[in-house]
């Protein structure tokens, strides 16, 4: 399965996705440090996870090829509070065996297309073990490295760094909101 050969298609997520979004996120549980989570979510915990996302109106994409899931990608609300009310968060995780095929680049580029269209102003990542392809990503995309946390998270008998990265979007900081103002 080699994307030389196949198109990639991004698209909107169905709950018919979730098995596979769950295996590829399973493998990166277990095996990587991408995610700080030490046990795999279950295929229910994900659905939960999925629609919390969307129930809010944000992005949960995947890439397909070949009638597979080879990757997914969402964003989150940053925090709660009403002040954080224009920034999220993304993730972007890639089916094992297929990173650098310009996957993450393919969902990365859709969930900032998309946030920027429902009136958000600021993007982060938070990358675990601040993983020099994933930080790379988003560079490419226009994120600055914001700072590192370290020591931030101990996973396979090791801690493990937290970069954190920032991209504007849309007019960012560059105009002011009003006070009982929301995104799309």
């Amino acid at each position: 399965m080699s994307p030389k050969h196949s198109e990639i298609l991004v698209r909107d997520s169905v709950e018919a996705d979730v098995q596979q979004i769950q295996s590829i996120y399973s493998h990166h549980v277990l095996h990587g440090t991408a995610s700080f989570e030490l046990t795999p979510p279950t295929i229910r915990d994900m659905c939960e996870r999925r629609q919390a996302v969307i129930s809010k109106g944000l992005p949960y994409i995947v890439a397909v090829m070949n009638h597979e899931i080879v990757g997914f990608a969402y964003a989150t609300p940053y925090r709660p509070r009403p002040a954080y009310r224009f920034t999220v968060e993304d993730s972007v995780y890639v089916r094992e065996g297929l990173q650098g095929n310009k996957i993450g680049s393919l969902l990365l580029s859709e969930v900032i297309v998309r946030c920027t269209q429902a009136g958000y102003r600021q993007m982060l990542a938070v990358v675990g073990d601040a993983s020099p392809p994933s930080v790379a990503l988003h560079k490419r995309h226009g994120f600055e490295l914001a700072g590192t946390f370290k020591a931030f998270g101990f996973k396979f008998g090791a801690w493990r760094d937290t970069a954190m990265l920032q991209r504007q979007l849309g007019e960012g900081s560059s105009t002011v909101v009003a006070d009982d103002e929301q995104p799309r």
